[in-house]
Order: C-alpha cells, then sequence, then structure tokens
C-alpha cells in the first residue's frame, strides 16, 4: 500500500489527524518508518509510521521517549501510539523538533561554538545514560559477541576486504574480554551528528531513537569516531569532554571504544554490502579514515582527539 492510500486511512481513523491537518512527509535517513511533518492549530508535530509487524519494537521505543521525558532529555516528546492492525500499520506522533541537521550546519559554526554544542550533546548522552536495562536483559557480553561472531561470518563471505584486515580482528580478539561485566544500559545506538538538530548556534534536540539497544554506554560513542569527527572535531571533543564532566576519559573508556568501533569496522562492510552497496566506496572512505585516527588500533585514543584538547 502506497503512502497516499496510507495517509487517507490514518486521517480517516486517527482523530488528531481530523480536521484542518497539514501533512507533508520527510524524505531523508535509513529508516524504515514513514515520517511527516504534521501542523495542526499553527504547530507542528512528528508523525511516524511503520509496519504493525514491529509494533512490539515500537512500543520499546515510545516507552524509551516516556523515559527521556522523565529524564528530561532533549528529544521528541510522545503523545500518541496506536494502530490500524487490519491494515497492517502502526503509528506514533511525537512532538516536533525545530531546527536543522547538525551534520548540515555545524561546519557553518565557529569552532567554539560546535565544541559548545558537542559539550551539551555529551550531558544529553550521559542523561540518556540513566535508564536501566529491563531485568530481563540478557548481559551485554553474550549479546555483543553473538553479533560480532555473525558479522564476521558474513564479512568473510562477502568479496570486500579492508586491507591487513588482520590487525582489526587481532586488535578485537585481544580486547573482547574487556566487555565482560559491563553495565546494561538504555542506548540510543546511532548517536551522532547526523541524528541532532541544532538551531541558532545551539543544540535543540536527538532524534531517531528506533536503532534503540542496551548495553555498555561506551557503544554509544563509537559513531562519534566513525561520524561526528568527520564532519566536526570540536564537536566530537566536545561531546566526549561534555559527557565526562569537563575530564579527560579513563583508559579503560578508550580500550572500550577502540574495541567497538573496530568490530564496527567489520560489520559496516557488510552492512553496506546488503543495504547499499552503491556506497561501499564511501563506507570504505570511513574505514579507512578511522584506521589511520588509530593507526589500525595501535592507539585507543584517535589522533583527532589527543590533537584538539
Amino acid at each position: 500500500m502506497d503512502n497516499t492510500n496510507n495517509l487517507l486511512l490514518l486521517k480517516e481513523h486517527i482523530p488528531f489527524l481530523h480536521g484542518q491537518v497539514q501533512i507533508n512527509q520527510i524524505n531523508k535517513g535509513y529508516s524504515s518508518d514513514s515520517k511527516f511533518i504534521l501542523v495542526k492549530d499553527n504547530q507542528k508535530f512528528l508523525l511516524r509510521t511503520f509496519d504493525y509487524k514491529n509494533y512490539h519494537n515500537k512500543q520499546t521505543e515510545y516507552e524509551a521517549l516516556i523515559k527521556m521525558e522523565e529524564f528530561n532529555v532533549s528529544c521528541s516528546r510522545p503523545l500518541e501510539m496506536g494502530s490500524l492492525q487490519d491494515f497492517g500499520i502502526g503509528f506514533m506522533i511525537l512532538s516536533f523538533i525545530e531546527g536543522n541537521d547538525a551534520a548540515e550546519d555545524l561546519p557553518t559554526y565557529s569552532m567554539a561554538d560546535q565544541y559548545n554544542i558537542g559539550f551539551t550533546a555529551g550531558k544529553e548522552l550521559l542523561k540518556i545514560h540513566q535508564y536501566v536495562a529491563p531485568t530481563h536483559i540478557t548481559a551485554w557480553y553474550d549479546r555483543k559477541l553473538s553479533k560480532h561472531n555473525y558479522f564476521i561470518d558474513e564479512y568473510f563471505k562477502g568479496e570486500v576486504r579492508i586491507k591487513d584486515d588482520i590487525k582489526i580482528l587481532s586488535f578485537i580478539d585481544d580486547n573482547l574480554h574487556y566487555m565482560k561485566h559491563r553495565p546494561n544500559i538504555f542506548q540510543h545506538h546511532d548517536f551522532h551528528v547526523g541524528n541532532l538538530i541544532v538551531q541558532d548556534r545551539e543544540l535543540s534536540g536527538i532524534i531517531d531513537f528506533n536503532r534503540l539497544d542496551w548495553g555498555d554506554p561506551v557503544h554509544d560513542f563509537l559513531k562519534t569516531g566513525f561520524f561526528s569527527s568527520e564532519v566536526s572535531i570540536p564537536f566530537s571533543v566536545g561531546q566526549i569532554r561534555g559527557y565526562h564532566n569537563n575530564q579527560d576519559p579513563n583508559d579503560l573508556f578508550w580500550r572500550l571504544y577502540s574495541l567497538y568501533l573496530a568490530m564496527n569496522l567489520i560489520s559496516s562492510v557488510s552492512w553496506v554490502i546488503r543495504v547499499k552497496p552503491e556506497e561501499t566506496n564511501t563506507m570504505l572512505e570511513k574505514i579507512y579514515r578511522v584506521l589511520e585516527d588509530h593507526h589500525y588500533f595501535e592507539f585507543n585514543t584517535p589522533r583527532w582527539y589527543m590533537e584538539n584538547l
């Protein structure tokens, strides 16, 4: 069913959409959700629709947003969730965060503004990490190791290889034990400048909690090295220091950060070939930039952090 028919169904069956409501689709991002800006009574809202088979997972996302409100995190507020089960559609309505994509606007800001936005983002991430996993969530080490082994298998099935990948794989194997007994905390799981909104040189909010997971909070920093540092090093340094109360992280943080980043390099090859094969070369450029930052993980602390304190 196309989006036009979906919208007609939603307008008919959801009271929130009755009356004079302007609906504009957002065609951006990798999420499988369909996203729309609603304008009602001169106020903007965000509508996300999704396949009903994902309703249970979306409930977890919606409940997480309720928790984020309790922790006063700068993100969308949950307003309504429901479904048109007979039509296979689920939906949620959220408050709308005004502003622009930080990935686009940060490079136009001063170095100081970029750092300060990163510092604020780090403090917001620390708020997010107050949410402790439910007791039924199994140990982080077991779940992460299982995923890693899956991606290793996928990597070796494919034809694309990272140059000198044995160095990366050896580093991972030598450090896997550091994942044991790590906290089981809520993870945004996609925390980077592309999922942050800025306005008037300040952070407006965090978006796209749909990739959420549970586990080691350090894991939420790997996208800093993989994506954010490519856009803005001052932001990235600021995020890390904001999270750590204006201090440098300890050695364990950097070791875990590097471990998760190295694991992500392997899984990213499998992911891009499966999901966006036309972006394989772009992904490899990111991977080799990260490897240069860490000198193939001879260093846990990235060069961009050490050189910009």
